[in-house]
């Protein structure tokens, strides 16, 4: 009896609790996922870092490629477009069924210059929205081309359609059949209002273009268009004032030694373009004409000058 109860007392039971095995668990998946997630982000940086490596890599060789382009192609400059894209707008530009367009050589003509005479980025003036308005801007890549027209509707449209444009509209107020007395009075004012050199926001020339933006006279244009206004009809505004503006505009660029301007002027067949050329951007200016596009060459003049052509008999004789 008393040995069976000192068994008894010395006997314990020990029982387990369910919630040990859960704690236990519990430890467990935690352990599983922190070990799982430092797996997942070793593996994703080594893979970054290979990625990482091959773009470097893939970077390195197509800058080491583009060097070794521009070395081959001395031509070749980052602000110019490349010659198969300049031939792919000149192209569909020349063939395109609109009527007013200029000629493949005329295209080919101002492209040239300014692709490989203007210097980047080059500042390009143009008188008329005409046919080819988008393909000039787009040939002037990464240089600012600014267009000048008689028709602020037009503009406006045009500028609705096309926001990258930057044009501006004037109020001319000649005629064509007012030219002889127009270049009669510019003759007249030469030493007044009239000057080859002046700044031309505050001139009271009748030929002059003075109610542009003021910003616009700041500017040392590099090259300068004249493909408008209309001056196929007696009483339109003509080109005159065009022609004349430009010749000022040339021949008043800032700096202290001599700046050249590449002048066009289209429609050179008629009367008033080509007088009026001669008169204000001069014969011995003149570098080339191909169809109906003239080139013109004008440098930089000092304020002194007081007139426009170093050859003024010819001059006078072609307007005469």
């Amino acid at each position: 009896m008393n040995n069976g109860a000192t068994v008894a007392g010395t006997t314990k039971l020990i029982l387990l609790h369910p919630s040990i095995h859960k704690q236990a668990a519990t430890h467990r998946l935690w352990l599983l996922a922190f070990v799982s997630f430092f797996t997942f982000a070793v593996l994703l940086t080594l893979i970054n870092t290979r990625h990482h490596d091959s773009l470097t890599a893939a970077a390195a060789s197509a800058s080491s490629s583009s060097t070794a382009t521009t070395a081959n192609n001395p031509r070749h400059h980052p602000h110019r477009l490349s010659p198969s894209i300049v031939d792919a707008l000149l192209h569909y530009a020349s063939y395109s069924n609109i009527s007013g367009r200029m000629t493949d050589s005329e295209l080919k003509s101002i492209s040239h210059v300014l692709q490989h005479d203007c210097p980047p980025p080059c500042n390009f003036l143009v008188f008329g929205l005409t046919p080819e308005t988008l393909l000039w801007k787009a040939l002037n890549h990464h240089g600012r081309t600014v267009f000048v027209d008689e028709n602020e509707y037009y503009i406006a449209h045009f500028e609705e359609r096309h926001p990258g444009i930057e044009a501006y509209d004037v109020q001319y107020t000649t005629k064509v059949s007012e030219m002889r007395d127009l270049i009669k009075l510019a003759k007249e004012q030469l030493n007044n209002e009239c000057r080859p050199v002046q700044n031309l926001l505050f001139s009271e020339c009748k030929l002059g273009i003075n109610d542009l933006p003021n910003h616009i006279y700041d500017v040392d244009w590099d090259v300068i268009l004249v493909d408008g206004p209309r001056g196929y009809y007696p009483a339109a505004p003509g080109r005159m004032s065009a022609i004349f503006t430009a010749g000022v505009l040339a021949r008043s660029k800032r700096g202290g030694e001599k700046r050249s301007t590449h002048l066009f002027v289209h429609d050179f067949n008629r009367e008033v373009e080509r007088v009026c050329s001669h008169e204000f951007l001069c014969k011995e200016n003149m570098v080339e004409a191909k169809d109906l596009l003239a080139h013109f060459l004008v440098e930089s003049s000092n304020t002194g000058t007081n007139h426009f052509c170093r050859n003024r008999t010819s001059s006078s004789s072609s307007s005469s």
